[in-house]
């Protein structure tokens, strides 16, 4: 264990490098953490960046790893009914254009109705709840392959939806317990790349199953359903004993990595550091409910949300419709996705450098509407195929920027819950537009859809600029008031002086002296 001399709340450079672990305002000294719990008032415990630095890469190998895991699965089962429509479920359940429509828009209506579930990884412990919901989809999913009616099919998304909802919408808010703002974008970004790369990996599959495999006892589409939804029961029961509720509990972390984990949630949040978790301040939920941030970023993911839904579960269509087999359009959806899963991971990480989430946003969402144009303007394949690739470089990577710039600007544990609240009962209203923009109509080109989901990536780009002027604002009122903090670069550490300093006991990322709005 390193010691060295304490920094003080008057050199904010060293926050980067060293946390109070616990601090006595009378006597102005930090608290030593022995291993074994023990502490001793007159000994400073010093956090180096190789340690830190360990204990990332722990969280990153155990946690992200696992949440991108699950996410995948989950859209997974979400998205393969595009995949099990041209596989035959259509013809077998004997479907319509409008009950296809249902099928997609009755799993958003649950999602919606029961985003509030995202608070829920505050109030129970998150290993207790991640387990119940992905056992519970993973029930929902592999009981699709034995419907029989498209009653029956309702059903089924209905309460995949309501499984769902507990899961994805709230893993944002889980990592924002153990990543500081400037980390947690990155790993938004690694976790949210599982949606374009299970899209990617569900397109590759269904070829696999729905060629050359005419003879088998199961219909291709059942097969399809079963093979993604029994290995998210698996899953779930393995989350149950691996997941960590806090980085204090992660069994992976020696008892020196969980002192620097803690003093890493005090440095964050300060004092109220313990109460992460079976805590809520009722107060701060009104004040996030008045908040005006909180909307523009909820219409943003709105706005993508249009797109975001429709292209995965509409593109195998639109492929067969461009000309190819239906066997060749489930393996070329699967390219333009992994060029996306790629664009997530880089944007959000340059975003983190650069602390300019607003700027990337804005010109993801101009490739993703250059993208629906071409779509929507053009009917040669080739252009329409490039097209593709565009909307899905826009789409995938800008709804990965909005979900950390939710939690990056907003004050407390309690307002990221709530931020992330809105966020997805607004954002999630964006698909039931979006899957009933391609009518049947409207084949081979459904250039309604097209310039819908155009129009809405634009307006997702005046929103983000729109936003970042609101913050831009905000920071110059709290400069004044507190005196200028300096900005933080991608390591964390003011980079560019500091005049005024912050209270002891106030973390960085709470509401106080030293917390400014990330633009």
């Amino acid at each position: 264990m390193e010691k060295s001399v304490p920094f003080t709340a008057d050199d904010p450079g060293a926050i980067s490098t060293a946390a109070r672990l616990d601090q006595d305002p009378e006597k102005n000294d930090i608290a030593h953490f022995e291993p074994d719990g023990s502490s001793a008032r007159d000994v400073p415990f010093q956090i180096t960046p190789e340690m830190e630095k360990r204990v990332l890469r722990k969280l990153d190998k155990r946690l992200v790893v696992l949440v991108m895991v699950l996410y995948l699965l989950a859209y997974l089962d979400r998205s393969n009914i595009g995949n099990a429509k041209i596989a035959g479920m259509q013809k077998d359940l004997k479907l319509s254009s409008a009950d296809y429509q249902w099928l997609l828009t009755i799993f958003y209506i649950s999602y919606i109705v029961f985003e509030w579930f995202a608070l829920m990884w505050k109030i129970v412990p998150p290993h207790i709840w991640a387990a119940i919901c992905v056992v519970g989809w993973g029930i929902v999913a592999t009981c699709q392959a034995a419907t029989q009616t498209f009653s029956g099919m309702m059903a089924a998304r209905f309460f995949l939806g309501f499984f769902e909802a507990g899961y994805g919408p709230g893993i944002p808010y889980l990592l924002s317990f153990f990543y500081l703002r400037h980390e947690i974008g990155f790993r938004i970004g690694i976790f949210l790349s599982a949606a374009p790369l299970a899209t990617c990996f569900a397109g590759a599959l269904a070829y696999g199953i729905t060629s050359g495999n005419d003879t088998n006892r199961i219909a291709n589409w059942r097969l399809l359903f079963l093979v993604e939804g029994l290995p998210c029961i698996v899953a779930g029961i393995v989350t149950f004993f691996v997941l960590p509720d806090s980085p204090e509990k992660a069994s992976f972390l020696n008892e020196e990595e969980k002192m620097v984990a803690r003093a890493r949630g005090v440095r964050q949040v300060g004092d109220q550091e313990a109460h992460r978790v079976g805590h809520i301040n009722f107060k701060d939920i009104g004040v996030a409910l008045l908040d005006l941030k909180n909307y523009f970023t909820a219409l943003m993911y709105f706005s993508c949300n249009v797109s975001f839904s429709s292209l995965p579960v509409f593109l195998p269509t639109i492929l067969s419709e461009m000309g190819f087999t239906a066997i060749d359009a489930q393996g070329l959806s699967a390219p333009p996705y992994f060029i996306s899963f790629l664009i997530v991971i880089g944007s959000c990480y340059i975003a983190d450098r650069t602390q300019q989430r607003g700027i990337t946003i804005m010109i993801l969402s101009l490739i993703g509407a250059v993208g629906y144009i071409l779509l929507a303007a053009t009917s040669a394949t080739g252009p329409r195929y490039t097209g593709v690739f565009l909307a899905a470089a826009g789409i995938f990577p800008c709804i990965g920027n909005i979900l950390p710039w939710v939690l990056n600007n907003q004050g407390s544990d309690t307002k990221r819950g709530v931020g992330i609240a809105i966020l997805n009962m607004v954002g999630q209203c964006g698909p039931l537009l979006g899957t009933r923009v391609y009518p049947a109509k409207d084949s081979p080109y459904y250039r309604l859809g097209m310039w819908v989901c155009a129009g809405f990536m634009l307006f997702n780009g005046v929103l983000a600029f729109g936003l970042r002027c609101l913050l831009q604002w905000e920071n110059k009122k709290l400069d004044k008031k507190y005196g200028t903090v300096g900005r933080v670069d991608g390591n964390g550490k003011v980079a560019d002086g500091v005049s005024g300093g912050g209270a002891a006991g106030v973390g960085d990322e709470n509401d106080g002296p030293r917390f400014r709005y990330v633009l």
